[in-house]
């Protein structure tokens, strides 16, 4: 059981209310389901959207798709200004943007992008890094491939990652930091430079990848981090990852495809404790939900399989918002959105008062495929008659505890300190960033006594 501290305040109202009852009202559905106690809880529709989860956007304004988050690159040369200096105008007002709108930001910064300027700093170049043109994906020469294991390279990249962290560690604007900056994209590979026969392999050395994953993982404790591809080098590391070719080389079979790599390197139940993420393969966004489904070509084309597999929490699907679906291909692009992540659920409610205190027990299952990717704090709250709350208590329950198919109850101790009369039982998971979508249980009850907050039930205080 969890129990509420209470302060010196709290105490003192409740020696005033010594006589103080607590009824729970019979509830409008059968409580024997529920067992002795215990009041169930209709459910209702899971919300369109919900926070840190679903398809999201490159950053901007749509309201074709209904979304909690949003994506954006950034180039190092953005931000990293000089050996030792940071200028991070370019990243806040990308993060303010996206939280003006409500939304949380998924990024990665880069060093190079195939067709868009190099994002390398220039106090590297003129310390001699060596750069290597190529024409592949369009670049035509725009950017250039770094040395990744040039010393002074890496230890540029060591001081931006620990300044990141300090800076945004914890940061309610940000959801998730992929960790880019080496290859292609910040995709962690080179390919076709990649050592196959004919090639140069242009990648950072395993030494360096263990460096960039070391300082990553120690800049960042409470940001979740992702990494492109899973490997036993960072297995161990408090990180998930992004599969961006998502529904086409997912599934395994081939050896290298992403679900291979889970395998080999043994973290297929890594998403227990570390998000997943990625991007729907871009030649199959804009068919993939198609009745029947018309992608050409090859790859796994099956998204419900590759969801539940991966256990993917979000994905970028840019065509979802422009140029966007319509008639049936929405309805299952929304489907397929709604079916990332988590499910949260509240089964039913258990009310009693034990001393001077208000016992709270709560069932939740989560009928997803992975777990809420954060310990947002849990909150119970009375409101009166007229909706306003009268007060607040933070329980210490983790949503990212409650499982996908493992039902959890979660039980706390709530001093009362309330006036006389009726109150109703709110819960919500508070979304950190003050004007943030709120999570919003698959309940009937959701919404209905306060916005944002699931009606439990009401109670009498006397």
């Amino acid at each position: 059981m969890v129990h509420t501290p209470t302060g010196r305040p709290a105490r003192m109202a409740l020696a005033a209310l010594l006589a103080a009852t607590v009824t729970a009202l019979p509830a409008p559905t059968p409580a024997s389901a529920a067992g002795p106690g215990w009041r169930n809880l209709a459910a209702g529709q899971a919300a369109d959207a919900n926070p840190l989860k679903g398809f999201i956007p490159y950053a901007g304004t749509y309201t074709t798709f209904p979304h909690s988050m949003e994506w954006f690159y950034l180039p190092l040369n953005a931000v990293m200004t000089g050996a030792h200096r940071f200028d991070w105008r370019a990243l806040d007002e990308q993060l303010d943007a996206i939280a003006g709108r409500g939304h949380q930001a998924a990024f990665r910064f880069y060093l190079d992008y195939p067709g868009k300027p190099s994002g390398v700093p220039r106090f590297l170049l003129d310390q001699g890094l060596l750069t290597r043109p190529y024409d592949d994906f369009g670049n035509d020469g725009q950017s250039v491939s770094p040395d990744y294991d040039d010393p002074n390279l890496a230890a540029a990249l060591d001081r931006f990652i620990a300044a990141l962290g300090r800076r945004y560690d914890g940061d309610p604007r940000i959801g998730f930091v992929q960790l880019g900056l080496l290859g292609f994209w910040g995709e962690w590979h080179t390919w076709p430079h990649n050592g196959d026969p004919g090639t140069e392999n242009w990648f950072a050395s395993q030494a360096e990848q263990l460096r960039v994953l070391n300082a990553y993982d120690d800049a960042f404790d409470r940001t979740r981090l992702m990494v492109r591809y899973p490997g036993a080098d960072n297995k161990a590391h408090d990180l998930g990852y992004h599969d961006d070719s998502f529904a086409y080389s997912t599934l395994p079979g081939p050896g290298w495809h992403f679900m291979d790599l889970m395998r080999q390197a043994g973290t297929t139940d890594k998403w227990r404790t570390n998000p997943n993420g990625g991007e729907l393969r871009p030649e199959l966004q804009g068919c993939l939900f198609n009745t029947p489904m018309d992608c050409p070509g090859d790859g796994d084309k099956d998204f419900g399989a590759s969801v539940a597999q991966t256990h993917a929490t979000w994905l970028l699907n840019h065509h979802a918002f422009s140029p966007g679906y319509t008639g049936a291909a929405y309805d299952q692009a929304l489907k397929g959105a709604k079916s990332l992540g988590y499910e949260l659920r509240v089964t039913a409610v258990r009310t009693g008062q034990r001393g001077r205190g208000l016992d709270l027990a709560v069932r939740i299952s989560n009928d997803g495929v992975a777990p809420f990717p954060y310990d947002w704090p849990v909150q119970v709250a009375a409101a009166g008659r007229d909706g306003r709350i009268a007060r607040t208590w933070t329980t210490s329950w983790k949503l990212t505890r409650v499982m996908p198919g493992e039902p959890a109850e979660l039980t706390a101790s709530l001093p009362l300190g309330l006036p006389k009369g009726d109150h109703t039982l709110v819960l919500r998971a508070a979304n950190p960033l003050r004007n943030g979508v709120p999570l919003r249980f698959a309940n009937a009850d959701q919404d209905t006594t306060v916005p944002g907050w699931l009606t439990l039930g009401r109670i009498n205080v006397s």
